[in-house]
């Protein structure tokens, strides 16, 4: 990745957990999902009016003029329909998106993809659009997508003309007034937005004009643009200029380029934002019936200090409650919050205790395989402790533990074994360092850390220190 998209992708990410980032969504997000932009929706009405809406840079004028034509919009309104009704499905960067936890999205689009993919992900989404919706919000709401140009359920009240656009403060002044608030205290990214919408431009001015040098700093991409795409080097000149040209007047606005080679850059860094936020999440694994050679009272000390610690270092700790563990990370992480009188524990642990009284044993399992994938999908980073059980009076493995390690595996979850704990962690610890590769990047001093965790002489705060040095070398990793 480009070092200036990691640079802004650092940025916010603190922005995410501090609540204070939000989406701006545009047409160019749903193209490769088979979607039309601005002008192959209006493509047809062009060549009705003897126009070619490859020549038209005004395209609000070019559906006014179709309305004047007409004496009416509803050959408009039946584009809409049928360019916004046709069998489409997300791509990976409404995937993505859906999964931030970003509680704000703006968007121009008339479609569903943003609202339908992020309820595929068990989100509650609360959706805007008509001034009336404002006035009422859903219970336990996770999102709000705010359709500032209205709905392809209400075509007759989509923003495209240059009636619809003169009118706006109107009809619809509340989604302005909302959105100037949310400009002033949010961070926005701007995602597949040409920004030639008068709307926008109206409203960006003015909080200029009142906050001055104190706007706050908002991100876009923009697509370089090559040579061999354009018909002649005079075209490729005139459109670089002007391109540049526009970065630099939205400069005013306090919006900064991100440029790009590419349009998967877009997906690239959306990943790496979400991987960023996940690595904030530690997924604890582990069970005991046996502590073996640490004993039960220091086990749980070690891991009461380490999950306290945690908390204090701003990480959520995800638990499944597991055998002989779950009740020393719950009061280290209750420890800290009281102690600091944080105590929002939903900023600190998210636990998952397993579904009981399953009497089949085909259907646990599979039920529980489930239940592990769903927890460990909310985590970034893994650590491995302990790992057994008592079966019929004997000590043996646990194979819950290797069936999560599996999973964070394929979920692409950084692994931290801590081998020393021995049994199945043990086990998982020596096949990370066997095929170091394939766990860690060329990464000396992260590799040298993860090796001390297989050390049985290694003190208990030598123990801690170093789960905390792994997990703080792991979230530079790309």
């Amino acid at each position: 990745m480009k070092t200036e998209l990691i640079q802004f992708s650092n940025k916010f990410v603190k922005d995410i957990l501090n609540d204070n980032a939000a989406l701006f969504v545009g047409a160019g997000l749903s193209v490769s999902s088979g979607l039309v932009d601005w002008k192959n929706l209006l493509r047809e009405i062009a060549d009705e009016l003897n126009l070619d809406v490859d020549k038209e840079n005004d395209l609000i004028a070019l559906a006014q003029y179709y309305k004047n034509e007409k004496g009416g919009r509803s050959a408009i309104n039946n584009q809409l329909i049928q360019k916004f009704t046709e069998n489409v499905t997300e791509n990976e960067n409404h995937k993505i998106i859906a999964q931030l936890p970003i509680k704000t999205i703006w968007t121009t689009n008339y479609d569903k993809l943003i609202e339908n993919t992020i309820e595929k992900y068990g989100k509650t989404v609360d959706v805007k659009i008509t001034p009336e919706n404002l006035a009422i919000s859903i219970p336990d709401r996770d999102v709000v997508v705010y359709k500032m140009h209205g709905d392809i359920s209400q075509p007759h009240d989509a923003v495209i003309t240059k009636d619809d656009y003169e009118s706006y403060n109107i009809k619809r002044q509340l989604f302005t007034t909302t959105l100037q608030g949310d400009l002033v205290s949010k961070t926005f990214l701007f995602i597949g937005f040409s920004f030639e919408d008068p709307n926008l431009e109206y409203i960006l001015s003015r909080i200029r004009i009142l906050l001055g040098e104190h706007t706050r700093d908002h991100y876009c991409f923009f697509k370089a643009l090559k040579e061999e795409d354009f018909p002649s080097r005079e075209d490729f000149i005139y459109a670089k200029t002007k391109l540049e040209l526009k970065i630099k007047d939205l400069k005013r606005y306090s919006i900064q380029a991100l440029i790009i080679d590419e349009y998967s850059e877009i997906t690239e860094t959306l990943k790496f934002i979400l991987t960023k936020l996940k690595r904030k999440n530690i997924f604890i694994s582990g069970a005991a019936h046996d502590y073996g050679k640490f004993g039960k009272d220091r086990a749980e000390k070690i891991i009461f200090e380490l999950s306290h610690k945690l908390a204090e270092k701003g990480y959520k700790i995800i638990s499944g409650f597991g055998l002989g563990i779950g009740s020393s990370v719950i009061n280290g992480v209750l420890s800290y919050a009281y102690s600091s009188n944080k105590r929002h524990l939903d900023n600190y642990l998210i636990l998952r205790p397993f579904p009981q009284n399953i009497s089949d044993d085909t259907e646990r399992k599979e039920k529980w395989r489930l239940y592990r994938e769903d927890m460990i999908s909310n985590a970034g980073i893994a650590l491995f402790l302990f790992g057994n059980k008592l079966v019929g009076g004997k000590i043996i493995n646990s194979e819950g533990l290797i069936q999560e390690f599996e999973i964070a595996c394929e979920q692409g979850v950084k692994v931290i074994p801590i081998g020393c704990t021995g049994f199945v962690s043990k086990e998982l610890w020596e096949k990370v360092i066997n095929k170091i590769e394939d766990f860690y990047s060329n990464n000396t001093e992260l590799i040298e850390t993860i090796r001390k965790l297989g050390d049985e002489h290694i003190s208990d705060s030598d123990l801690i220190n170093n789960v905390l040095k792994s997990i703080n070398l792991i979230q530079n990793e790309i």
